[in-house]
């Protein structure tokens, strides 16, 4: 299975991902961890894209895009497939993608603005180990991480104005990249309110449908 992924921040894409992932046994692929697992690798692309980073700039879509073939080449994603999460942000990531590897369905996880922009406002974060808070509920004991007891925060880009920023640049640049998939037949939309349970189940039977198509 050949999987994209798309969703507004805060929209529950990292726990569908991983739910799908383990369902089709496909391979998870986040783009911000393979980009730094190709820096930290030391693969030419991988350098390549370190120069830009190390001097405060954006990734260039040639060489993101470098850095996802790669990834894609690799045994454990040709024997398995992948689901793409992160990747394609644009149009022209979007066209360039396809002119490397097949797509079997892109989903689109759709939440309100409205519950996003609330959902990642409440966020809490253990800045010791990572464990995801939220205001609604929060640590046992004051905002102390009930896993290792490291202080829990709210990150300086889940505030308000952090979020509506990105917000508005998904609008922006990622709305028409799926509209892209739209238009090539390859699009699923899915309500991406309820339990993850239920999200789940609305994606599989989408996808399924769709590849049966």
């Amino acid at each position: 299975m050949r999987l994209l992924i798309f969703g507004r921040q805060g929209a529950g894409k990292g726990t569908q991902s991983a739910l799908l992932a383990e369902h089709y046994g496909a391979v998870h692929i986040s783009t911000g961890d393979v980009l730094r697992a190709a820096v930290a690798n030391a693969t030419p692309v991988g350098l390549e894209a370190k120069s830009y980073m190390d001097s405060g700039q954006l990734v260039p879509d040639e060489v993101m895009l470098g850095v996802v073939e790669e990834r894609l080449a690799q045994p454990d994603i040709v024997e398995h497939g992948f689901l793409l999460d992160g990747f394609p942000r644009t149009v022209p990531q979007a066209e360039a993608l396809l002119g490397i590897t097949d797509v079997d369905v892109a989903v689109d996880l759709v939440v309100p603005e409205d519950v996003v922009l609330e959902r990642i406002s409440s966020r809490r974060v253990c800045s010791s180990c990572g464990r995801i808070y939220s205001v609604g509920m929060p640590p046992a004991e004051g905002w102390t991480c009930d896993t290792c007891g490291g202080e829990v925060v709210q990150r300086a880009d889940d505030t308000p104005e952090a979020v509506a920023k990105r917000l508005a640049a998904y609008s922006s640049e990622t709305e028409p990249t799926i509209r892209c998939f739209e238009d090539k037949g390859l699009l699923a939309t899915v309500d991406g309110l309820g339990t993850p349970t239920e999200v789940q189940d609305r994606l599989v039977a989408a996808i399924d449908a769709a590849v049966a198509s």
